[in-house]
């Protein structure tokens, strides 16, 4: 690194924070205590970085993803030593795994003490080594500048991903000159940005040869913004097109070759199209299980192109014919240049039949079941009413019904812990999202389970004057493990009954935490909440759904089985109509 800017001595501290406003940093999630102690002190007294106190270590991780999701850039959180670094792992390991670039700054205790056992203690980076992209242990003052530059370059570069910075206590409180370095010089990292131009005409040259071909869109999409990039190839090739969970809206719903989601709760005409395809063109995404199921009955007829900016994901799980490492982004301008205005076969008659499959098999919730609300036509009616929204997730039925029945139009609005699958994601990353996105509107669609998790950050919203809107889909229970109980454990439902419809009152929590409580539990109330809901800025809200608790979520691969396996509903599996073909 070349040392360009010098200042007088700073505090480690001091520097920690003008490192931060060099960075461009405006918003921090965090909590103080006694080894992060010393930089509280200059973070009071910045007028350009904004510290918002949450109530919890983990929702100031998943804050700072929300954050990260909807703006683009590096999301920030800190915490303390020991508990408080510990309390980051959950958020920590959910951005590992789908991809979103934070920076994690924690105390630690005195450079003296590391390795005694002192009070709160953790070897943090070893704990985190697994789930970060890269970690820091910093014991002098001189060396934070470089190393805070350096955090924020890994984390947003090459595949996005967390990155540690931990700081001894004595680091933070001893001075030294400030010195900032004027670029950053990491040997061996170094992300092959740029594809190689035989990989993008081996790959026009699959496609061009292909009769039934898929564009399957991945979350790396979305981290590289290659939104226009995807339009202009789908339009050039006229493919149809999946887009995982981590990647909805990459394409608009309504665009004739968007199939929907594929995967376990996929669409028939994904999970079809997938399955019966005989070119995947692959992009930004890492054959995730979830999507894949069986690996060895997965899309058994198709060559597999794959690209993605980390080459070790490219035939990690599935064997690949033209692999093409780079910026995804990148990618699809190159192989647009190549095959616009090349000859490409007719696919009439494999789309015909996939949006045959497509309308056949489409979603139409029916308002109520057994005379309580179903929790799919509570979701479809929030998106038709909230249109052009940001969208959080919990982890259960509601992501997947959310993921099938949410307007996604545009890119980039859709906010979910897909790898990790992580409960209690859906107010923190919602929160981050809003203050990242003040002027949108921003909803978190969360379980009665997930919700009681982390709902203690509606108190850090009332206070910060953060309006999200949480709607909390109760069917009293944990609802995708109930419907694994009742699907292959004989209805035997051991401990998966929360009795939320008694305990808590969700409206009259979300009193209490400074936040509107309302409540729905007729079709007539359904629209009426939802309107009430958007009419309140000043502050958060809470809507509750009082919905069945034996809704499932359909289509449905069962875990470990085929994607030929999949069924529409329990024992009825979809008419391929393999003839139409």
């Amino acid at each position: 690194m070349t040392d360009t800017i010098q200042a007088t001595e700073l505090t480690g501290a001091q520097a920690l924070v003008e490192s931060l406003e060099r960075i461009s940093v405006d918003v921090v999630f965090g909590i103080p205590g006694g080894a992060i102690l010393p930089a509280y002190d200059p973070l009071g007294q910045s007028k350009l970085v904004r510290h918002i106190l949450v109530r919890h270590e983990q929702g100031a991780a998943h804050a700072a993803e929300g954050y990260a999701m909807v703006t683009g850039r590096v999301g920030v959180c800190i915490a303390t030593s020991g508990p408080g670094a510990t309390n980051l792992v959950t958020g920590l390991a959910d951005a590992y795994m789908d991809s979103v670039p934070i920076v994690a700054i924690t105390g630690q205790v005195n450079s003296t003490a590391i390795g005694t056992d002192a009070f709160q203690e953790a070897d943090i980076r070893g704990i985190t080594f697994p789930i970060t992209k890269h970690s820091f242990l910093v014991t002098r003052a001189e060396d934070i500048p470089a190393a805070v530059k350096a955090a924020f370059h890994i984390a947003g570069t090459g595949r996005p991903g967390p990155v540690l910075v931990d700081i001894s206590k004595d680091a933070l409180a001893s001075t030294a000159p400030f010195t900032w370095p004027s670029e950053v010089d990491l040997p061996g990292y170094r992300p092959n940005t740029t594809p190689h131009a035989r990989q993008i005409r081996a790959a026009a040259a699959q496609i061009a040869q292909s009769k039934r071909p898929v564009l399957y869109i991945g979350g790396g999409v979305v981290k590289a913004q290659a939104f226009e990039e995807l339009a202009e190839l789908v339009e050039i090739t006229q493919i149809p097109v999946v887009t995982t969970l981590m990647a909805r809206g990459a394409v608009p719903d309504s665009h004739p070759l968007a199939l929907g989601m594929p995967g376990m709760h996929g669409t028939v005409a994904a999970v079809g199209a997938l399955q019966r395809a005989d070119l995947l063109i692959a992009l930004g995404t890492r054959f995730d299980d979830r999507v894949t199921g069986k690996l060895d009955s997965f899309a058994p007829h198709a060559k597999i192109i794959h690209a993605d900016i980390d080459p070790a994901e490219i035939g990690k799980n599935k064997p690949v014919d033209v692999p093409i490492v780079g910026d995804v982004k990148n990618v699809i301008r190159d192989l647009n240049e190549v095959l616009r205005g090349a000859y490409l076969p007719d696919h009439s008659a494999w789309t015909t039949y996939l949006t045959h499959l497509k309308a056949k098999y489409a979603l139409d919730p029916e308002p109520t079941k057994d005379g309580l609300l179903s929790p799919e036509y509570c979701i479809k009616r929030l998106g038709e009413l909230s249109g052009d929204a940001i969208y959080a997730a919990g982890v259960g039925q509601h992501q997947m019904w959310s993921a099938h029945l949410l307007p996604f139009e545009k890119p980039g609005r859709w906010l979910n812990s897909g790898g990790a699958g992580t409960m209690g994601y859906c107010v923190p990353a919602a929160m981050g999202a809003q203050v990242g996105a003040p002027g949108q509107v921003v909803w978190g669609i969360d379980g009665d389970g997930c919700f009681q998790m982390t709902n203690q950050e509606l108190v850090t919203c009332a206070l910060n004057g953060i309006p999200v809107k949480i709607a909390v889909i109760n069917n009293e229970s944990l609802g995708m493990v109930r419907q694994w109980q009742t699907l292959f454990y004989g209805g035997r439902y051991s401990n998966t009954n929360l009795e939320s419809r008694r305990v808590p009152d969700f409206p009259m929590l979300a009193e209490a935490m400074g936040a509107v409580g309302l409540r729905a539990e007729t079709p007539e109330e359904v629209d009426e909440v939802i309107t009430k809901a958007l009419a309140i800025n000043d502050r958060p809200v809470v809507v509750e759904f009082v919905v069945h608790k034996d809704a499932m979520v359909w289509p449905m691969v069962p875990a470990g089985t085929s994607n030929d396996d999949i069924m529409i509903a329990r024992d009825l599996a979809p008419d391929w109509e393999d003839e139409i073909l």
